[in-house]
């Protein structure tokens, strides 16, 4: 995907129970996981009796300084790396959530589309929900069972029928860590062990930094609470496992594993599947867009015999999250982050691989620089199907109205953007790629099927015909 990004991370969640020092490794882990959220990033720590927490706007590395993380003690710790999903970028709703009294502390990754239960639940209680996110409505309700005399378990297990949308949750009282995913386990969660210690990570490379070992993933539905070494699990709904497939097509880094499967060849099997699909296409070079198309290009190119050309080159300077640039500065916004190497492209037949197209508003722009730079052609090879869905369960992306593949046609989009052919990955290529089942995955984004109800946000939403362009029908 192309400047400024049209999909944004969704968030990263970081906890660890029973180590000296866990805020320096809850640092290493939100660094590793900053790919996920680079609006800011917050760490609530205990030392057995006080939470103490430091939230900021910014980077990981700008944030915690020596000074900020000598001053959170304790052995056990929850972070958060935020990108806003919602309540949009107000530096108070950057997390770990935690109120003044210092009670708890909570870490969500995901989106409820709905919020009607928790409301109505709130106000019931005489506590006001009135500009709270969704993740902030959570906190107040498992907040309320604590009040009652409940233990940490027991008040996520009561409030947990109130949250009515994805998340992977992180809770953390004075002594216990809790982790839960919703039923569909839409967001990634892993479970580690680092010494005595437990480790939790929406991604396994976090583990890898840190030098902990996987255990495996927290299951759709279940809680894993933590306390003083000891971990027990509970199932609090019947497992129903519909991961977002875009974890695989672009948000996951490609060191992670997911559903038992490396991100890395997945991506890889995307792009074999784009030249299996296109094959019989004559190039000379594949070239990806850095760094989102680069896996899936390296499969195209390993499948298809013909050469990878790394020919456009990133400046890896540019602050994702702050360039912001208005509709007329999109060409300069593109040139600062991508450039072309001219020797590479003058004269050359260019396979272009890429992720997704969304709004279609920058992809013009990366084409217009390979032409300017002169290939000869460029055919752009799209590793996942046309993104035609809003998404609710965590995911920043346009409304369904200005998504470019609900108003064109395949041949429409290609004219648009101005290259000698279009290729999307077809649906059925997409699942064939990850190696595992349809019914495992949440494919909104791509088939308009949402696994949990949208309750009143279902009217934002309007039914599609199936896909005219050279794609196969989706194979719901």
């Amino acid at each position: 995907m192309m400047t400024p990004r049209e999909i944004r991370e969704k968030c990263a969640v970081f906890g660890i129970c029973g180590a000296e020092d866990a805020a320096r490794i809850t640092f290493f882990g939100l660094y590793a996981l900053q790919h996920r959220g680079q609006e800011g990033s917050g760490i609530c720590c205990s030392d057995g009796t006080t939470l103490r927490a430091h939230r900021q706007a910014g980077l990981v590395n700008q944030i915690y300084t020596e000074e900020v993380i000598a001053k959170l003690h304790g052995s056990l710790a929850i972070g958060h790396n935020r990108y806003s999903t919602s309540g949009g970028s107000d530096h108070d709703h950057i997390q770990p959530i935690m109120g003044k009294d210092r009670l708890v502390a909570v870490a969500h990754n995901g989106n409820l589309p709905s919020t009607a239960a928790l409301e109505v639940f709130l106000k019931k209680h005489g506590i006001a929900a009135q500009n709270l996110t969704d993740s902030e409505m959570m906190a107040a309700a498992i907040k309320y069972y604590l009040i009652q005399g409940h233990s940490l378990s027991k008040a996520v297990a009561k409030a947990f029928p109130l949250f009515t949308g994805a998340f992977s949750l992180l809770v953390m009282t004075s002594d216990t860590l809790v982790a839960i995913r919703d039923h569909c386990g839409i967001r990634p969660l892993a479970l580690g062990q680092l010494e005595k210690a437990y480790v939790v990570a929406s991604e396994t490379c976090a583990f890898d930094t840190i030098g902990a070992t996987f255990m495996r993933e927290v299951l759709p539905g279940e809680m894993v609470t933590i306390t003083a070494g000891k971990l027990k699990s509970q199932q609090l709904a019947p497992p129903n496992q519909k991961l977002d497939i875009f974890e695989f097509v672009y948000f996951s880094r490609p060191d992670s594993y997911i559903l038992g499967k490396s991100v890395d060849q997945v991506r890889k099997n995307m792009g074999a599947e784009l030249a299996r699909e296109t094959e019989g296409l004559e190039a000379d070079i594949v070239v990806p867009v850095p760094d989102s198309g680069i896996t899936a290009a390296q499969g195209y190119a390993e499948a298809s015999g013909i050469p990878l050309s790394f020919a456009l080159i990133k400046n890896r300077y540019i602050g994702r999250t702050f360039i912001q640039p208005e509709q007329q500065m999109r060409d300069v916004a593109v040139r600062m982050k991508l450039n072309p190497i001219r020797s590479a492209l003058a004269g050359k037949r260019v396979i272009l691989v890429d992720d997704s197209i969304v709004r279609g508003t920058t992809s013009p722009q990366v084409i217009k620089l390979l032409k300017a730079a002169g290939a000869r052609e460029v055919h752009f090879m799209v590793s996942s199907p046309p993104f035609r869905y809003p998404d609710f369960y965590g995911m920043d992306v346009p409304s369904q109205e200005h998504l470019i593949a609900v108003h064109k046609t395949e041949e429409e989009i290609r004219d648009f953007l101005g290259v000698d052919s279009l290729h999307y990955l077809s649906y059925p290529g997409l699942i064939a790629a990850t190696e595992l089942p349809e019914d495992q995955f949440c494919t909104s984004c791509f088939s308009g099927i949402y696994p949990i109800d949208l309750h009143e946000r279902a009217e934002e939403v309007t039914t599609l015909p199936h896909w005219h362009g050279k794609q196969e029908t989706l194979g719901l």
